[in-house]
């Protein structure tokens, strides 16, 4: 069984000074930063995605913006693939199924943004098409959202959809991935 670490979108427009941040960007990023140090410090590969709106109305995400670019916490060395995508599935209309079949990867490390979108579809995706998952949940951040009047605080919305993850695979913190990267057991 092979393992590899999946970064979906820790791009700029989520943090500080971009189109869309999220109230916990930073902390998700930080703890991110080091899962990926670990990772490539075990020698196990590394796929980053990137979202790219390219439509007029597009808020945020927007091709050749500093907002569009991985965030420098995560930043992808030259040997490391960008997956690029346009919807919140980072396997739907892209390269990513046929990029870890050459891999030869079977098991899927996930974290980034958001944990209420592309996190959220692109682990179902993977579950979908034979993937084990483990999401790395503390190097995810989420929105706060809004229903039917009703203010839902990112913190609750991350929790929420972590929570309905579980039924995917396994959601662990970040350092107990970590300590496990070169056992093939992720929840040992």
């Amino acid at each position: 069984m092979t393992r590899a670490l999946l970064i979906v979108d820790i791009q700029n427009d989520y943090f500080e000074g971009g189109a869309y941040p999220l109230p916990s960007a930073e902390n998700a990023a930080a703890i991110a930063s080091n899962l990926l140090t670990e990772v490539r410090n075990s020698g196990l590969p590394v796929v980053h995605v990137q979202h790219i709106w390219d439509a007029p109305d597009a808020e945020f995400m927007i091709p050749g913006t500093w907002g569009s670019e991985i965030n420098a916490a995560v930043a992808p060395l030259a040997s490391e693939p960008v997956i690029v995508k346009a919807y919140p599935n980072a396997f739907r209309e892209t390269e990513l199924l046929e990029l870890l079949s050459t891999l030869e990867a079977n098991e899927l490390v996930v974290c980034g943004m958001m944990s209420n979108l592309c996190v959220d579809a692109t682990v179902r995706a993977a579950v979908d098409l034979g993937f084990d998952v483990t999401v790395a949940h503390d190097a995810c951040a989420a929105a706060d959202l809004a229903f039917d009047g009703v203010e839902v605080p990112a913190e609750s919305v991350h929790a929420a959809f972590m929570a309905g993850l579980t039924d995917y695979g396994d959601v662990l913190a970040s350092a107990d991935i970590a300590a496990h990267l070169g056992s093939g057991d992720a929840t040992a």
